[in-house]
């Protein structure tokens, strides 16, 4: 997904080692002290990860994300004593305790009747995948819109990131961390009913399922595990390793249907190639696993590169070059039960062989997970944070689908499966005729990090596209380490197209509100949200947005930077704007704010809102 965006900003997304072997490092002194944590750190962590992100971070934390979490593919070649020296040198030494007391709801008593009540489900709540809520569900008009005001923020103890989408039901929010944590609170106060500890932190929307007896809570971490907990307690009901790659993740949110849930699997492969002692560029391969929602049985899993990877040759610098490889699944998949087929946009590869089902729209057949239609947008787009492992045969655009596509379902037309790309064109696909163009539209300029990210909205009328773009510049950190970051006045907009012909009707202009703030860029990757009459869309900027869906005009705007008192009693703040979108359900907004990938603004909070006459403050 963000490969090119690595090469060019010198790694700023993953744990990367380019400086050799971490012995070397750590042979200054005969024991691991802070001061060989310190070389560890120097030698291996700094193009990746400033020392001041961690400065309130558990060390404990930070050595198990080494040892057993999303970094364990990055340090495996770190000696234990190594890990503990920088995760002491990086971190605090302050144990990780659980939510105060105080934090708790008197009442922890949880019930879900996701049958009657509005609800927010899922990373769609509507058929198609089409981030709309009808007027009924969002319950908040146009007018009320302009009148949000901030009711309550909710921090996530000591993380950098809140980008995991809340599942609103029946007056409940299931709601994940960057810490790992999925938390059961009240909507109307925040207050916490029950926590769930899983391995890896969480970046999917949480989705909540029938089961036989009652509701599962299902999610995914950037392991690869996947989970089911129950609803009313957060007691674990299974979970299951869907892939045992060691740098597989699942970013991509589960979807339910008729007691199946499909599961995306992607990959950090991409990163960590550029380790340069990593000697089998490339093998992951991207999948989509059913698994049954009752007891987490795998139905079937479908790879997206049909062979599994070789040795093919040498690279300059003398690693094995091995392939094919990628064709991620980064996204949530798209159900069409009337086809009886499941669509799922992929990545690109990471090593030749190219392959024909990367950087593509795929139908997989609902029942047995066989390819039914593949319709490849990019061909040949091989790329991988390693340049040499691509070696003479060239390397792609990187312009691979991060976003969702979206099936409009029309009476009395023909349907179309919408999607966006990296390369900043939006499509119309025909879902009837193997997935055909019908129209193409291109509404930026794309790039390895621009167009289209992580998705699209659509109230059926009209598809909005929020516009990534922009580049990337330099900076020296506190510690003089030059350090690459999205550019304050690049990228940004939002685009409305005719979903019948792809007619560009509008589109917004990006806002100018980054001056005199660091790590600020006005570039809008996140997931839109639609209900009648509004889009909302948030920025790297720290603002959420919400735009007339007549013209495109600003009618409401909120700076979510800066700290904010939380109903939990924990620190927090607000950062940039990304993954997923907001949620808007019975007359409320929920926004996720910070991220801490590309030298972002990082945050770890999470806001509601409600309109001035229901009793903002």
């Amino acid at each position: 997904m963000f490969s090119a965006v690595v090469l060019s900003a010198l790694a700023v997304f993953g744990w990367s080692m380019p400086g050799g072997h971490v012995a070397a490092a750590g042979q200054q002194s005969g024991t691991e002290t802070a001061s060989s944590g310190e070389a560890v750190y120097r030698a291996q962590c700094t193009l990746c990860h400033a020392r001041a992100l961690f400065e309130n971070m558990p060390a404990r934390r930070i050595l198990r994300a080494l040892e057993s979490g999303i970094m364990a593919p990055f340090a495996a070649g770190l000696g234990r004593a190594e890990r503990e020296a920088v995760s002491d040198y990086l971190g605090t030494p302050d144990s990780e305790s659980g939510p105060s007391p105080e934090a708790f709801c008197g009442d922890r008593t949880v019930a879900v009747n996701a049958a009657s009540a509005p609800a927010w489900n899922g990373w769609s709540q509507t058929a198609g995948n089409m981030r709309y809520q009808p007027a009924e569900a969002a319950g908040v008009s146009v007018q009320q819109v302009r009148d949000l005001k901030l009711q309550w923020a909710f921090g996530f103890d000591r993380d950098l990131a809140s980008y995991s989408q809340p599942a609103v039901i029946d007056g409940q929010v299931f709601v994940g961390s960057d810490g790992g944590v999925v938390y059961a609170l009240q909507a109307e106060t925040g207050c916490i009913q029950w926590t769930f500890a899983a391995r890896a932190p969480i970046r999917t929307a949480i989705l909540v399922a029938a089961r036989d007896s009652g509701h599962a809570v299902l999610f995914g971490d950037q392991t690869a595990w996947f989970y089911a907990l129950d609803a009313k307690t957060g007691q674990l009901l299974w979970s299951r390793e869907v892939d045992d790659h060691p740098t597989a993740r699942i970013t991509g949110s589960p979807v339910t249907y008729e007691g199946v849930v499909f599961v995306p699997v992607a990959s950090l492969e991409e990163q960590l190639s550029m380790k340069r002692d990593y000697d089998q560029c490339c093998t992951f391969r991207g999948s989509v696993a059913a698994l049954r929602v009752e007891d987490g049985t795998v139905i079937w899993k479908s790879y997206l590169i049909a062979e599994t990877a070789r040795r093919i040759g040498t690279a300059k610098d003398g690693r094995s070059i091995w392939g094919p490889s990628g064709a991620g699944v980064w996204s949530a998949p798209t159900v069409d039960p009337r086809r009886g087929v499941v669509y799922v946009t992929t990545g690109n590869n990471y090593s030749p062989p190219a392959t024909p089902m990367s950087d593509a729209v795929v139908a997989l057949n609902m029942t047995t997970g066989a390819v039914v239609w593949t319709r490849q947008i990019t061909a040949d787009d091989v790329f991988s944070g390693c340049g040499t492992c691509v070696d003479e045969r060239g390397r792609g655009p990187d312009h691979d689908f991060a976003a969702s596509a979206i099936l409009v379902s029309r009476d009395g037309g023909r349907d179309i499966l919408l999607a966006g790309q990296k390369s900043g064109i939006v499509y119309g696909f025909d879902p009837d005729r193997q997935g055909e163009i019908v129209w193409q539209t291109r509404i930026a300029q794309g790039s390895s990090h621009g167009g289209v990210q992580w998705g699209i909205a659509s109230d059926g009328e009209y598809v909005y596209a929020p516009i990534a773009d922009g580049g990337f510049t330099r900076i020296e950190d506190a510690d003089g380490f030059r350090r690459a970051m999205l550019e304050p006045n690049g990228g940004g907009g939002l685009a409305a197209l005719r979903v019948t012909d792809g007619a560009l009707v509008w589109r917004a202009e990006p806002a100018a509100a980054c001056a005199g703030i660091d790590a600020c860029s006005p570039a809008q990757l996140g997931a839109a949200t639609a209900i009648p009459g509004v889009v909302f869309s948030g920025a790297m900027d720290g603002h959420i947005r919400a735009y007339s869906a007549e013209n495109g005009v600003v009618i409401w705007d909120f700076d979510t930077l800066g700290e904010h008192v939380t109903v939990n009693g924990v620190a927090a703040k607000g950062g940039a704007l990304n993954g997923n979108g907001p949620v808007v359900v019975n007359g409320m907004v929920f926004v996720n704010s910070g991220y801490n990938h590309f030298n972002s603004i990082t945050g770890n909070v999470l806001l509601m809102f409600r309109p001035e006459a229901e009793g903002g403050r």
